[in-house]
C-alpha cells in the first residue's frame, strides 16, 4: 500500500512549485493537471497572516490599501509547510503567511477559474494595487 496525502478526489495537491525571479511570477502546476500563475505583487496582496489581514474583528494592513514597494513583493525565498502550504519570506523581511493550497487554488488567476468564480458570484482575486 502506497502512503500519500493526496485523498482520492484532493485537487489541491501541487504536483511542481516554481518560482521564476526574473519574471515575478510563481507557477503552481496541480496534480490533477491545472497550472496557476500568480504575480508576486497580486500573491502578496493574498498574504493570510494576522498582520495582513487582521484578527479579533481588527484590520490588517492591508485593508489600508497600501502601496506596495519593489522589496515588499520581491520573493526572497519560499519553503514548505508539512503537506498543505507554502511560506515565502519577502525582500522587506515578512514571513509569516502560511498560503494553504486550498486557498491558492481557490484564488487561480487563470481566465477559466475567475470566470467559474465570477459566475458563483464570488469576489475577483486580488490584484496589482496601487
Amino acid at each position: 500500500m502506497t502512503s500519500s496525502y493526496l485523498r482520492g478526489d484532493d485537487l489541491v495537491a501541487p504536483a511542481r512549485i516554481h518560482a521564476d525571479r526574473a519574471a515575478r511570477t510563481l507557477l503552481v502546476e496541480w496534480a490533477d493537471g491545472h497550472r496557476s500563475t500568480f504575480e508576486f505583487e497580486q500573491l502578496r496582496w493574498l498574504c493570510p497572516c494576522a498582520y495582513c489581514r487582521g484578527e479579533a474583528g481588527l484590520p490588517g494592513w492591508l485593508d489600508t490599501s497600501p502601496v506596495l514597494s519593489a522589496e515588499q513583493t520581491r520573493l526572497v525565498s519560499i519553503e514548505p509547510v508539512g503537506g498543505y502550504a507554502i511560506a515565502p519570506t519577502w525582500g522587506d523581511g515578512h514571513h509569516t503567511g502560511y498560503y494553504t493550497y486550498t486557498a491558492l487554488r481557490a484564488h487561480c488567476p487563470c481566465p477559466s477559474c475567475a470566470a467559474a468564480r465570477a459566475a458563483a458570484g464570488h469576489p475577483e482575486t486580488p490584484s496589482a494595487r496601487g
